[in-house]
């Protein structure tokens, strides 16, 4: 099959024809038909993080079932899935609480190093499978516990998106920091992760949504997502005017998607006393926040991670299929522009326009 391939960091997707192994015990084989280009791939692809060249990366993703290993449960062959990069077992501790995020057994849904490996190039070597993935092909070799059964009716290229971008976004207003009616909130960085947490504050009712960013094009993208007030914090002080706008006390919660030293200060001088910060982006080693000195603890004001919007995928990507579907949840003005398989590199270009908010390759031929 076709796949665009990393052979050396910072060298870029170059198109190989590459094997695909049969499924084995709870592996499901996907006729992708859409794949979106996410910033952790471009990142990957430059510096090696996690998954070493040579390898076939992207991990949104979404198409049709056409094989099943034998010990398949969960789908039948036609049916229409997406799929998400959390990787979990499903009967650890956290798994059976409902935290999948922090399975202590994630390698569960990989083939382990003695076995056949999912994907091989043109002379039988090996190739990583970027985060169980592997999108950026023709098929796509996934555990079960990865994917999720969408409806029929749900478009293809607004579901490959679902599994990363919008459940991270909506995910880390709804289900990290439980957002209510009538909060008051404030979202830095409007990027295609950051619209997706105005569209869940919107779903949340929150009654101000309040969103920095540098750039105005940008702005007025996340005015039409449902932001009731926008800040170009490149010309204007963002943590006065936040504070402007809540009477001075701040707001309830902060979701930074850009992950720098300083937008995270920024976000924590936003928060009023008792609330609490949501780091979402993933910041460089050298991103550090100092945030008070232990005489203002009584503040009682807090930092939190947050992976792939604190939630349980499989639940919350069907839950959002049908919001979509319900004309609830905004995701075509996600997509920005479809490319074929063969033009990642160009996809990535695109990604550097601010107005362009996902890209997403739906031409696999």
């Amino acid at each position: 099959m076709k796949a665009m391939v990393v052979r050396e960091l910072g060298g870029g997707w170059v198109p190989e024809d590459i094997e695909i192994a049969d499924p084995e015990g709870n592996e499901v084989r996907v006729e992708l038909r859409a794949s979106g280009l996410c910033g952790s791939d471009l990142m990957e692809m430059r510096a090696e993080v996690n998954y070493p060249p040579p390898a076939v990366l992207g991990h949104e993703i979404s198409g049709v079932v056409t094989a099943l290993g034998p010990n398949v449960t969960q789908f039948e062959v036609g049916d229409h899935v997406a799929g998400c990069l959390v990787q979990f077992c499903g009967k650890c501790e956290k798994c059976l609480s409902g935290d999948v995020g922090l399975c202590r057994n994630p390698a569960e849904t990989v083939r382990g190093e003695e076995a056949s490996p999912r994907l091989k190039d043109a002379e039988g070597k090996a190739l990583t499978q970027g985060m169980a993935l592997g999108g950026f092909a023709q098929d796509a070799l996934v555990h079960e516990n990865m994917l999720v059964k969408i409806p029929e009716e749900m478009p293809f290229a607004q579901a490959a998106i679902l599994g990363c971008g919008v459940v991270t976004g909506t995910g880390a207003v709804l289900n990290a920091a439980e957002v209510k009616r009538g909060d008051s909130i404030a979202i830095i960085g409007a990027g295609g992760v950051g619209l997706n947490a105005i569209s869940g504050a919107v779903i949340a009712g929150a009654a101000q949504i309040i969103v920095s960013d540098l750039n105005d094009a940008t702005l007025e993208t996340a005015k039409s997502f449902g932001a009731t007030h926008v800040i170009n914090s490149s010309q204007t002080d963002p943590v006065a005017e936040v504070k402007n706008l809540t009477d001075g006390f701040g707001v309830s919660a902060v979701f930074d998607f850009v992950g720098a030293t300083a937008t995270a200060r920024q976000g924590y001088d936003m928060l009023d006393r008792g609330d609490v910060l949501y780091q979402i982006s993933m910041a460089g080693p050298d991103a550090v926040i100092e945030t008070h000195n232990l005489a203002n603890t009584f503040d009682r004001k807090g930092i939190q991670g947050v992976f792939m919007g604190s939630g349980v995928p499989k639940r919350d990507i069907r839950v959002l299929s049908d919001l979509y579907l319900q004309g609830r949840l905004n995701l075509d003005d996600l997509v920005s522009a479809e490319i074929s398989l063969s033009e990642v590199n160009e996809g990535y270009e695109k990604l550097k326009d601010p107005q362009v908010n996902r890209v997403v390759i739906t031409s696999f031929d």
